[in-house]
């Protein structure tokens, strides 16, 4: 199963993605396994040297009870430290911001797709929505 940001590509121009791992409890990796996170209004920061995934939405797991994790609680995400170095480089440049992409599962392990990018103005974004209508007439064989 794999949770996505659908709206990253709309509010940031994206230079860069990098793919790291998150620490979880158990009842949060069946939940994932399940689908049920929402990652839309997460972002990245960094604390005390280490990288955290804030604000993601992981909705507890029936079957864990008493054992059930927080839903919106700091995730540690793994990277190493030239990855953390160059990371917290670009956010403290002006108008630079990291957010997850999508959450996905690779060989069992959890993973986060990282965006490094920009937020786009509001002038881009109609742009974006122009070139989206115009390739969806080129498939359907309008013109």
């Amino acid at each position: 199963m794999q949770i996505t940001n659908r709206k990253a590509h709309f509010n940031y121009t994206i230079e860069e993605e990098i793919e790291a791992g998150i620490i979880l409890l158990g009842s949060e990796v069946k939940s994932l396994r399940k689908g049920s996170a929402n990652i839309n209004d997460a972002y990245i920061a960094e604390k005390n040297g280490e990288i955290f995934l804030i604000n993601s939405h992981i909705s507890k797991y029936e079957g864990a009870n008493k054992f059930n994790h927080e839903e919106r609680r700091l995730r540690k995400l793994l990277l190493k430290n030239k990855q953390i170095q160059k990371l917290v480089g670009k956010l403290q440049e002006k108008a630079y911001s990291a957010f997850p992409l999508k959450i996905y599962f690779t060989r069992g392990f959890a993973k986060v797709m990282i965006g490094v990018g920009r937020g786009k103005k509001l002038y881009d974004k109609r742009e974006t929505i122009k070139k989206r209508d115009e390739n969806r007439r080129k498939q359907r064989g309008e013109e």
